[in-house]
């Protein structure tokens, strides 16, 4: 029995070699895709939260606007309202 298992071993091992040296390239490419793909979606939280603190902004002075309670403001409006538009092109 011995006789039919050592030619077995002797092909084995090296089929067992190369598919672990496969298996470790695969994995560092898989950690490296996802280490592109994290750093990636960082940077686009940080975009997105850029964006957010600006809306932020914007939506509190339009908050400080409808809720302000100044007459002046109002009739400033409405002095825009009145006024006539620029013409686009100038001649």
């Amino acid at each position: 029995m011995w006789n039919y298992m050592v030619p077995i071993l002797v092909f084995l091992i090296p089929i067992i070699a190369i598919l672990s040296n496969v298996v470790t390239k695969w994995i560092a490419m898989k950690e490296k895709q996802l280490e592109i793909t994290a750093r990636t979606a960082g940077e686009q939280a940080a975009q997105y939260a850029a964006k957010i603190e600006r809306l932020e902004e914007r939506v509190a002075v339009l908050n400080r606007i409808v809720t302000d309670r100044n007459e002046g403001l109002t009739a400033q409006i409405e002095s825009l309202r009145d006024t006539p538009a620029l013409p686009d092109k100038i001649n």
